[in-house]
């Protein structure tokens, strides 16, 4: 397997001036090739890529191969090429996140292999949801958050800000799993740097912060919070807190900064409510931390789980009684 040095790519910007084939070259060795896969139907198009899902021949495992034409790429797409290959390293080996494997040069394409999510994306879901007007349960959209909260957390542990997280960039397994992927915008932080200034990700789930367009203001990991937030509260409505049909981007703009969004209802629990407006406060500063998003959300899976446990229980219960009065 490939192992390429994420601080070596970090620091490879001296190499920017070479073409983008030959810098790939300079840091993959091709120990692997498309030979070695099975390259099935298109699941994914981007500007310079396409993802495949493919099977691994030396042990038949199912794995999404992205294929990106590096030879086409100018200076800054080669780098944020090499960036997003470091930050899966990076960040690998999280249940709640996307799995790395592997990665090669072939021919004139740099070849990503990552875990394959067969159930799609959340957005798929949502929408699927939204068409037949039925809200998720809440102890079911506890179990999703909890386990993007988790994933998120792991992130930033490893100074890794996502930077656009949103239910298309979250996958489901074939075994109910949720998993954090596509990190294509995400940006590491050195220990010495607590801000970031560059505006990415979609506007939708977009931080005040970074939809401000003050010059030379920048975001913390806050504004991934903000996003989470948002996420949490699509999980909740089936729609993002801020999307309203033919809103232009600069109404989104104002009202995402006003913080103008309707407010989750009653019928969820205080705890969904508080957190949701909590993550989505236009202050940074008063957006909870991480640490304190997961504790709540673990402890509300755990209750919702055991809510549904006791009444499997009592519904057994029922039924048997049921079944000897007839007796």
């Amino acid at each position: 397997m490939t192992s390429v040095s994420f601080a070596r790519i970090i620091d490879s910007r001296h190499h920017s001036s070479v073409h983008g084939t030959k810098i790939f070259g300079l840091l993959f060795k091709k120990i692997m090739s498309l030979d070695d896969y099975e390259v099935g139907r298109m699941s994914g198009k981007g500007k310079f890529s396409t993802v495949y899902k493919a099977k691994r021949k030396s042990d038949n495992l199912t794995v999404a191969l992205k294929k990106i034409a590096v030879d086409v790429m100018d200076k800054k797409d080669v780098e944020a090429c090499m960036q997003e290959v470091a930050l899966l390293q990076n960040v690998t080996n999280h249940p709640n996140i996307i799995n790395y494997l592997d990665s090669f040069l072939d021919d004139h394409y740099l070849v990503i292999v990552l875990e394959w999510a067969g159930a799609g994306d959340l957005k798929r879901q949502l929408d699927k949801a939204q068409q037949k007007s039925a809200r998720f349960d809440e102890g079911l959209v506890w179990k999703i958050f909890n386990q993007i909260a988790s994933a998120l957390l792991h992130m930033h542990r490893k100074r890794t800000m996502h930077r656009d997280l949103k239910p298309a960039n979250i996958f489901l397994t074939a075994k109910g799993m949720v998993k954090l992927g596509d990190l294509g915008l995400g940006r590491y932080l050195s220990e010495a740097t607590m801000e970031a200034f560059t505006k990415v990700g979609t506007p939708l789930y977009m931080s005040p912060e970074m939809l401000s367009g003050k010059r030379g203001s920048g975001y913390t990991w806050k504004s991934d919070v903000y996003s989470l937030g948002c996420v949490l509260y699509e999980l909740a409505m089936l729609r993002a807190p801020f999307k309203e049909p033919g809103m232009t981007f600069q109404e989104l703009c104002k009202r995402v900064i006003r913080g103008d969004y309707e407010h989750l209802p009653k019928v969820f629990s205080d705890e969904m409510r508080d957190i949701v407006d909590g993550m989505l406060a236009t202050d940074p500063d008063k957006r909870p931390d991480l640490e304190e998003i997961c504790a709540i959300s673990e402890a509300m899976t755990e209750k919702y789980a055991k809510l549904k446990s006791d009444r499997k229980e009592r519904e057994g219960k029922m039924a048997d009684a049921g079944g000897k009065s007839k007796k």
